[in-house]
């Protein structure tokens, strides 16, 4: 049974920076792209950023530059590091794996951007 949780999500102000983790069971880890994505309300989910299994990140424009994606094969997790945070960054953020014996989604974890 295939299980993501992430963490790490939670209230900041304009400009702070928060981590979040995605642990994977269930899998192996080192097979998967692994993906993040957010979405806000009244809007559709959206990819942020990806690794590859190899390594390769792909970033969404807005958060190029903002936003780090990583990943620890050995601890079956990977981080997302945001910093310069923008209200507009406001939404929940879902972890994505992406292997060969399907898609699966985390719970997702409340990213709030606010003064």
């Amino acid at each position: 049974q295939v299980q993501l949780v992430e963490s790490g999500g939670g209230l900041v102000q304009p400009g702070g920076s928060l981590r979040l983790s995605c642990v994977a069971s269930g899998v192996i880890f080192s097979n998967n792209h692994m993906r993040w994505y957010r979405q806000a309300p009244e809007k559709q989910r959206a990819l942020v950023a990806s690794i590859t299994r190899g390594g390769t990140v792909n970033y969404e424009d807005s958060v190029k530059g903002r936003f780090t994606i990583s990943r620890d094969n050995a601890k079956n997790t990977v981080y997302l590091q945001m910093n310069s945070l923008k209200p507009e960054d406001t939404a929940v953020y879902y972890c994505n794996a992406l292997s060969m014996s399907g898609t699966y989604w985390g719970q997702g974890t409340q990213v709030t951007v606010s003064s």
